[in-house]
């Protein structure tokens, strides 16, 4: 078994509902995408987001999830694991996630896809396809804020699993 140093062979994906306009969060996700280079080989997809006034009903709010949920579908690798950001999901510490990264670079083929819903959350297909389910807490965080956390998280990951100063 050969065992790449840093993991620069692993390919991590986010898929995104939303655009990124403003340029503050822009930048801050294309310094963490230049620094998580030295590690992994980084493809961010953002899909294109539905519109949702405020006085939607709860089926059209389902129909806005499946309409995300499809072009999420789509936009993954099919050899990914998938992580799917919900709050509902597992809480880690960013110890676990340094873990989760390396199994999965290890012994998992190399893949993993992050994904990120819109302000609506994901659909039930998205998380019935994800093989994880992520939270960063019982809070609500704007998709934009959320997409710089992650990509921090990752490369604080990365560090950690290295053991370079970083994550203290």
């Amino acid at each position: 078994m050969v065992h790449r140093k840093g993991n620069v062979g692993m390919q991590i994906q986010i898929v995104c509902v939303g655009k990124l306009k403003e340029k503050y969060w822009v930048g801050a996700i294309e310094e963490y995408a230049k620094r998580l280079g030295a590690y992994a080989r980084l493809d961010i997809r953002e899909l294109q987001d539905e519109k949702t006034p405020d006085s939607m009903s709860p089926a059209e709010e389902d129909q806005v999830r499946a309409r995300e949920g499809e072009r999420i579908l789509s936009a993954l690798r099919p050899d990914a694991h998938i992580v799917a950001l919900a709050i509902d999901g597992e809480t880690w510490t960013s110890e676990q996630l340094a873990a989760h990264l390396e199994r999965q670079a290890v012994y998992g083929g190399g893949s993993i896809a992050f994904v990120i819903g819109g302000s609506l959350g994901l659909s039930p297909a998205v998380l019935s396809r994800a093989d994880k389910k992520l939270s960063f807490g019982r809070m609500t965080y704007p998709h934009q804020l959320m997409r710089v956390l992650l990509l921090e998280q990752i490369y604080r990951a990365f560090k950690i699993n290295r053991g370079e100063p970083y994550h203290k």
